[in-house]
């Protein structure tokens, strides 16, 4: 089987775990009692451990040269650790492998998207053609997780979450490595890099649009309940937003041309302040869902335009370390705000309070993105 099909087959599992750990926690979590500030801080303790853990890993691999050793690692702690997680019911266990998987298993995300990335570059193939596989599995996961928790009761999670976990560290033999550069890893390199004005900017725009999309991505199924919903109309939602991001990750490379990353950052900035304002005045479960489909155009422009435009100025010894400070941003980073503050605002004002919170954050970084963009030319 061609190197390329293994890794979309991997892809498919692996962000089906993302899609059983992000999209059902908080539901699960407050099935236990948890109450929405305590979700909220938890996970932002979380977020904080993740600070941490994902340069770390990020610079293991590129220090040891391999990303397939170090995922396989991941994957058995991670398999392990969201298993006890989802049958986890008193607060300080929960709180504990809540931390726990933010060790081993966020993490694998950046050096995941690193083997999609060069794997791509490698084959001669588009990122997006290999990334839509694991959208596809994280929209597939959802919308039958969301039905299956239902007839099966949310104790069954644990068990879900085991066996798309046994099946992606199975696949995990059959990726190739990617090649190490052979340039030396001198920090000094990274340092200056990480120093320089045109990173700093692209790095805080990346934070500034992050966190609403982040309280999203937490506190959508809460919301949801609010308006009327349930677990499986959570699943729905999920299942819309990354059934657009399968196709839209598809076409990306169509939209995202070289040179031009800088302006669809902006558009996807814009579109998240749009689609944040219309989820507060949703009246009705059926009306969020339907807003979701706005995450192709969001989320996928947004990430997809970030990873290019990082590639293009990060040096090539530390592509795996480059990846993992825009995912610690992205989904670290923004994660501590987005979480204490999300679940704060929530259980005070509520999702309508806390989603125009969202917009606001989210017309921020579109005002700013404008900056960047006219001042790179992009």
């Amino acid at each position: 089987m061609p190197i390329a099909y293994r890794l979309r087959a991997l892809n498919f599992f692996y962000f089906s775990l993302f899609s059983l750990f992000l999209s059902f926690l908080p539901v699960y979590a407050s099935k236990i009692g948890i109450s929405g500030t305590k979700i909220g801080l938890i996970l932002g303790l979380g977020s904080v451990v993740c600070i941490v853990s994902q340069p770390m890993w990020g610079i293991i691999s590129d220090k040891f040269r391999t990303i397939k050793r170090v995922l396989l690692l991941l994957f058995v702690l991670s398999a392990l650790a969201g298993t006890l997680l989802f049958r986890s019911d008193e607060l300080w266990l929960f709180t504990a492998l809540v931390v726990l998987m933010n060790i081993v298993f966020m993490p694998t995300d950046a050096l995941m998207e690193t083997l999609n990335y060069q794997t791509s570059q490698r084959e001669g193939i588009s990122f997006g053609s290999i990334r839509t596989f694991g959208s596809m599995g994280y929209s597939v996961t959802s919308l039958v997780a969301g039905s299956l928790l239902k007839w099966w009761g949310l104790d069954s999670l644990a068990w879900i979450f085991l066996a798309v976990a046994v099946i992606a560290f199975l696949l995990g033999f059959g990726v190739r490595d990617v090649p190490a550069s052979s340039k030396p890893t001198a920090f000094k390199h990274l340092k200056a890099f990480l120093l320089q004005r045109r990173t700093l900017a692209f790095f805080a725009l990346i934070l500034i649009v992050a966190i609403p999309n982040k309280m999203n991505d937490m506190y959508i199924g809460l919301y949801m309940e609010e308006l009327g919903g349930n677990v499986q109309w959570t699943g729905m939602a999920w299942f819309t937003m990354t059934l657009v991001e399968t196709l839209m990750f598809a076409l990306s490379s169509r939209f995202i041309k070289p040179g031009k990353e800088g302006r669809i950052l902006a558009i996807a900035a814009g579109l998240y302040s749009l689609r944040f304002l219309l989820s507060s005045l949703a009246p009705s479960p059926l009306l969020l869902v339907l807003i979701q489909v706005l995450q192709g155009f969001t989320f996928v422009f947004f990430y997809a335009g970030s990873m290019q435009f990082l590639y293009s100025i990060v040096p090539e010894q530390w592509k795996s370390t480059g990846q993992t400070m825009l995912t610690l941003l992205f989904f670290g980073v923004s994660g501590v705000v987005g979480s204490t503050a999300g679940g704060w605002l929530f259980d005070e004002f509520g999702g309508v309070v806390l989603y125009r919170f969202m917009t606001g954050i989210a017309l921020a970084g579109f005002l700013f993105s404008l900056m960047v963009v006219r001042r790179r030319g992009a």
